[in-house]
């Protein structure tokens, strides 16, 4: 059972780390592609992320 447990946690860490690398590399392939120079030129889209603020931002001890 313990064998069982283990293969799982690791099953899902590897797809964890296997979609952060896919994300990142379609969204710096997109980026860096004509057409996604061409609509942030135009158009002025930018990441989405870039504009988030993080809630590490709006921390009391900020202050």
């Amino acid at each position: 059972m313990e064998g069982i447990g283990l293969a799982i946690v690791s099953c899902i860490v590897g797809l964890f780390i296997l979609y952060i690398i896919i994300e990142t590399a379609v969204r710096r392939g997109i980026n860096s592609s004509m057409i996604g120079q061409y609509l942030e030129k135009k158009y002025g889209i930018k990441d989405i992320r870039e504009n988030k603020k993080s809630f590490l931002d709006d921390d009391l001890d900020k202050d």
